[in-house]
């Protein structure tokens, strides 16, 4: 049995319209409505009610519908474990914050020009709130993010490295007691930081310093200069004040360190996996990124 005749039927059931059908597989409407009369041949059965408006499936039609599909999913699987074989191609569509775009995806990116050049990697950056929107409706096939813990139902998650946070703050302004307690008045943390996702870090640190309010910055550099001017102190991934805290430029304050656990962590939609060149990302940013 040709599968191209079950989505055929399928497309036609789905859309109400033979034409329209013809419109989502990409073909003509004469091919969809000669592969759906070669699978009423083989089968022996009318399967669509011919109406003045567009179709509907008979009762014939109806009892082979779950089975139609079962099969159409088992084949699209079967075609991508074959194609897996193969170099992946195509375009996939990514999502990452400012912190791990420029901290850890970069050579991830670099390993998958090199190795797959008929791969086509957009990278956007985003919010974690805005990459998850755009994941959940198809905009985007894959999102890195810093997280705690699981995503939601519909979506799958690999943790690819722990990736803690910091707190910094500018230079010491007693150097004649350096272990006095600090007077914090804010508590300055950037978009990256996903409160839905790591919000028990922020209920941790606001319980521990006290701070009369958090100030959400769209910036990472924002956070850093004004932390370094004593504008507040800076709730930042850890990777990205290191040369800052080298440097001098910046200092973590004294004798915190998170309870909560965060890690770098690849999300993708539940139904994609499978899909070869998603699966081929998956792997380089395990390889390359857990590696790091």
């Amino acid at each position: 049995m040709d599968t191209r005749h079950l989505e055929a039927f399928l497309g036609a059931v789905d859309a109400g319209s033979v034409t329209r059908a013809a419109s989502v597989l990409q073909v003509t409407q004469p091919t969809v409505t000669n592969r759906i009369k070669a699978l009423e041949r083989s089968l022996g059965l009318t399967l669509l009610e011919r109406l003045p408006d567009g179709v509907r499936p008979t009762s014939a039609g109806r009892s082979i519908l779950e089975q139609a599909r079962e099969i159409v999913r088992l084949s699209g699987r079967v075609r991508r474990i074959a194609d897996a074989s193969l170099a992946p191609q195509g375009k996939i569509r990514v999502g990452a914050s400012e912190s791990l775009i420029n901290h850890r995806l970069l050579p991830l990116i670099e390993y998958l020009l090199l190795r797959y050049p008929d791969m086509d990697v957009s990278l956007r950056l985003s919010t974690p709130q805005e990459a998850l929107a755009m994941l959940r409706n198809g905009q985007l096939d894959c999102v890195f993010m810093i997280g705690s813990g699981a995503p939601r139902e519909d979506l799958d998650h690999c943790d690819l490295c722990p990736e803690p946070f910091a707190l910094v703050a500018g230079r010491r302004r007693n150097p004649v007691r350096p272990d006095a307690e600090e007077t914090v008045s804010s508590i300055l943390v950037t978009a990256d930081l996903d409160v839905r996702h790591c919000g028990s870090l922020l209920t941790e640190v606001e319980s521990t310093l006290r701070a009369r309010r958090t100030l959400k910055l769209d910036s990472i550099t924002a956070v850093k200069r004004m932390a370094e001017s004593g504008l507040g102190v800076g709730l930042l991934p850890e990777v990205t004040v290191a040369e800052d805290i080298a440097a001098g430029r910046l200092r973590r304050v004294v004798d915190w360190r998170p309870a909560t656990p965060t890690c770098t962590q690849a999300l993708w939609r539940r139904d994609d996996g499978g899909h070869p060149v998603l699966d081929a990302v998956l792997k380089a940013a395990s390889d390359v990124v857990g590696a790091g």
